[in-house]
């Protein structure tokens, strides 16, 4: 994948390019940070272990204060470790770190922009990133598209790491907390690492399933109603054990 080959060529001899760089502008990690970049290691990681990612191709960010943590591109997830740690600020400024961030760094940047995000995953999950090669919106074929604000849009195709991705992925992303991005992959927010990293997991698997029900020769899959999705939605701000009303789950 071309992303994943830029990162790799653009990880290799990060460090030294440090200089380069212009170490004036670094700090020293805030214990807050600290903390935050354990937890986005092991999200990162976490994408690898569930198939979500193959090698270094997506990557994942946390808003701590007005700095962005976020993983370094092209630096497999298992090698890294605290002195690693990487921040800029919202316009793009690197803050924290001598590695390189990911190439992706403009889509993440955008979300929290433009949102109340305080964590970001992007992902080439397979049977997501199959169905944003079919369709402009995934079918809603499970209740749970509420979860995300309704049914998943796919965003128009642009080259990564680019502002016009970018602009693209925001547009697609208007009411919802999680888009595909057509012949890439996907990305989703939310206000921790664990519900941007929930969100990623349920829209694969919503891919997954319509997949699996559309390839049935003959049937064709039963779709909810926007009023459907929309009441599901409504219902599920209220799951889980701080919620007014119990889910089924």
């Amino acid at each position: 994948m071309a992303e994943q080959r830029r990162d790799q060529r653009d990880g290799r001899g990060a460090r030294e390019s440090a200089g380069a760089m212009g170490d004036a502008r670094r700090r020293s990690v805030r214990a807050e940070e600290a903390h935050a970049w354990g937890a986005l290691v092991a999200t990162a990681r976490r994408t690898v272990s569930d198939g979500l990612v193959v090698g270094t191709s997506g990557n994942v960010s946390v808003r701590v204060g007005d700095t962005v943590l976020v993983t370094p591109s092209g630096v497999p997830y298992d090698r890294l470790t605290p002195t690693d740690t990487i921040g800029v600020d919202l316009d793009g400024r690197q803050v924290l770190g001598t590695l390189l961030p990911t190439s992706e760094l403009p889509m993440h940047l955008a979300v929290y922009r433009t949102t109340d995000a305080h964590a970001v995953v992007h992902t080439h999950a397979v049977h997501a990133t199959a169905v944003s090669t079919l369709v402009p919106e995934l079918p809603s074929v499970h209740y749970m598209s509420g979860a995300l604000g309704g049914p998943v849009r796919v965003a128009p195709y642009a080259t990564y790491g680019t502002e016009e991705l970018a602009e693209n992925m925001l547009r697609a992303l208007t009411d919802r907390s999680a888009c595909l991005l057509q012949n890439h992959g996907t990305i989703a927010y939310g206000t921790s690492l664990d519900q941007a990293f929930d969100r990623t997991a349920q829209l694969e698997w919503m891919c997954r399933l319509w997949l699996t029900a559309s390839s049935v020769p003959g049937l064709s899959p039963t779709l909810l109603t926007g009023e459907q999705v929309a009441e599901a939605g409504e219902r599920l701000r209220g799951y889980g054990q701080g919620g007014a009303r119990r889910g089924e789950g």
